[in-house]
């Protein structure tokens, strides 16, 4: 008797994962062939738009620039330090990355 009730229950315990599993299955397979046959894009679909155009964002990434630029150049002037434009970061920054170019090149041809 022991045996038949372990047979049941092991028995059962596969049912139940074999359901779940045929399930999960048949939801992936509409899902994929609602979007392979479905007339509408996933955009018409989710009815998604985005929150902000590329032109809000890039003026925003502008914004940003000129509002950390301008909190440097307050505690340069408090420190009595000259103030940085756009263009002298940016040569800074270029000349940051010609030496690290530099350092690279260096450290290969010692490693190669």
């Amino acid at each position: 008797m022991a045996f038949r009730g372990a047979r049941l229950l092991t028995l059962g315990r596969v049912s139940f994962m074999t359901a779940w599993m045929v399930g999960i299955v048949l939801v992936l397979l509409f899902v994929v062939a609602l979007g392979r046959w479905s007339p509408a894009s996933p955009r018409q679909f989710l009815d998604w738009k985005p929150t902000r155009s590329y032109e809000d964002e890039v003026q925003l990434e502008l914004d940003d620039i000129d509002q950390m630029l301008e909190a440097q150049n307050e505690r340069r002037r408090r420190s009595g330090r000259p103030e940085l434009s756009e263009d002298d970061i940016r040569a800074q920054v270029d000349a940051d990355q010609r030496e690290q170019r530099a350092r690279s090149d260096t450290y290969r041809e010692q490693d190669g």
